[in-house]
């Protein structure tokens, strides 16, 4: 039974944001990561800053610090383990690189919009959850909005005791909408993070491989050749699928078929 009224097996989609529906491959948190990680002397790889996608911002730092490597560079760059207070400069550091970042890949994926209208036409309601806070994600509802996303209801980074992999982010969207079972609820997302999330939750997750897990733009994902991209595409869905995602789609345009053909 539904506590919504809604159509089908499902009531309720929650799209993830950067990878999912924005920003192909999941680029902005990277570069503002290595960014912020730069300027205070340590180097920074593009796979170390994937490692962790989806987690709060301030939980994605504090497990960048605490990796083996990415913790000896900083000790040999700053002669002691990193503390509170280097987390706290590195998030002030890390703030406005995000809002630049973000805002500058803030396109929509492609089919992401058509998804979206697609669901809404069958009575289907959309929110969505990020690791970004509140003033990350100013520009970035901007732009989806110019671009015709605009999700119900938002949670970010910060507004619950804990982010990701908990699942308090997806319960306070569906308390705050009234939508239940959580059986009804489907959780979109292209990080482990947010596939263990929705897991954890007892929501239907869906996993996007063109995302955080393939780690690469729509430029650079378009001129890859054929042999290219079908094994690492295989590669991001069995990560996602060993995360525990119940179904992993190579991108968010796929989701409506694919929800069909389960209700």
């Amino acid at each position: 039974m539904s506590g919504t009224g809604g159509t089908g097996r499902f009531d309720l989609v929650i799209f993830d944001w950067a990878g999912t529906m924005v920003d192909f491959g999941c680029t902005a948190p990277v570069e503002a990561l290595i960014a912020a990680f730069a300027a205070e002397g340590v180097a920074l790889q593009s796979a170390e800053a994937r490692r962790d996608m989806g987690k709060a911002k301030i939980d994605h730092v504090r497990s960048l610090l605490a990796d083996d490597a990415v913790a000896a560079r900083w000790v040999a760059r700053h002669g002691a383990a990193a503390g509170a207070a280097d987390v706290e400069r590195l998030m002030r550091r890390l703030e406005p690189l995000m809002r630049e970042s973000a805002a500058a890949a803030a396109t929509l994926i492609p089919g992401a919009r058509e998804t979206f209208e697609g669901l809404r036409a069958r009575g289907i309601r959309v929110a969505s959850s990020t690791g970004y806070t509140r003033a990350m994600m100013g520009p970035v509802l901007e732009r989806a909005a110019e671009q015709g996303y605009r999700p119900e209801y938002l949670v970010c980074s910060g507004e619950t005791p804990a982010g990701r992999p908990t699942p308090l982010m997806i319960y306070k969207i569906c308390a705050e909408l009234g939508v239940w079972p959580l059986q009804r609820v489907v959780k979109v997302d292209d990080a482990v993070a947010g596939i263990e999330e929705g897991k954890n939750a007892g929501a239907f997750t869906v996993g996007v491989a063109s995302g955080n897990t393939l780690g690469c733009s729509l430029s650079e994902f378009t001129a890859l050749a054929p042999q290219e991209r079908a094994p690492r595409l295989a590669r991001a869905r069995s990560e996602l699928a060993a995360a525990g995602a119940d179904l992993v789609l190579d991108s968010v345009a796929d989701l409506l078929p694919a929800l069909t053909a389960l209700c």
